[in-house]
């Protein structure tokens, strides 16, 4: 807009979890694909035109996390963290952290616990995003009903426009379930 009128920068958030997969501890091939996605075709070469958020979500029944929420927002932020908090499934969000800063965009992750689809909910409604993606691990109808999916219920109940990645059929592992 004419006047020097600063234009905002698109905020996406980007939902990201581990890997499911014995032996993987590194973030899931759903949440790298959504990562990459949101690289190659909606920021491209305009890095300084958006700012990502990305949101790990820890289920404390299944993992044991403590109560914290934490926030990054650089590379330096991770080296003041101890090993314990790096299994614990923080050192995820340094891979994604650190791929913004090399690349130039602003960026900032953060973890809380709870059910992924009821904490990704209320964390766009408090960071108000213009757009979610999420990952999809592509299940089956009957994996569906015993599983759930975490992109379905987002699409249905938040307040923004959310994009859904498929992860593609030959990232697939033996068990689909894995991630």
């Amino acid at each position: 807009m004419a006047g020097g009128v600063e234009s905002e920068v698109t905020r996406i958030m980007i939902g990201v979890n581990e890997s499911t997969i014995k032996g993987y501890p590194h973030a899931s091939i759903s949440s790298k694909g959504a990562f990459e996605w949101t690289l190659k075709k909606i920021i491209r070469s305009n890095t300084s035109g958006f700012k990502l958020h990305f949101l790990h979500v820890q289920v404390p029944d299944e993992d044991g996390f403590d109560d914290m929420d934490s926030m990054y927002a650089s590379p330096e932020d991770f080296k003041s963290m101890n090993h314990r908090d790096k299994i614990r499934g923080v050192h995820l969000l340094e891979y994604f952290v650190n791929r913004c800063h090399e690349i130039g965009i602003a960026c900032d992750a953060w973890v809380k616990k709870g059910d992924p689809k009821e904490v990704i909910c209320r964390e766009v409604k408090r960071v108000q995003p213009d757009l979610l993606v999420v990952g999809s691990r592509g299940l089956g109808p009957f994996q569906r009903v015993f599983v759930g999916t975490v992109s379905e219920f987002c699409v249905k109940h938040v307040e923004c426009p959310v994009v859904t990645i498929k992860r593609s059929p030959d990232e697939t592992p033996q068990d689909p379930v894995d991630d």
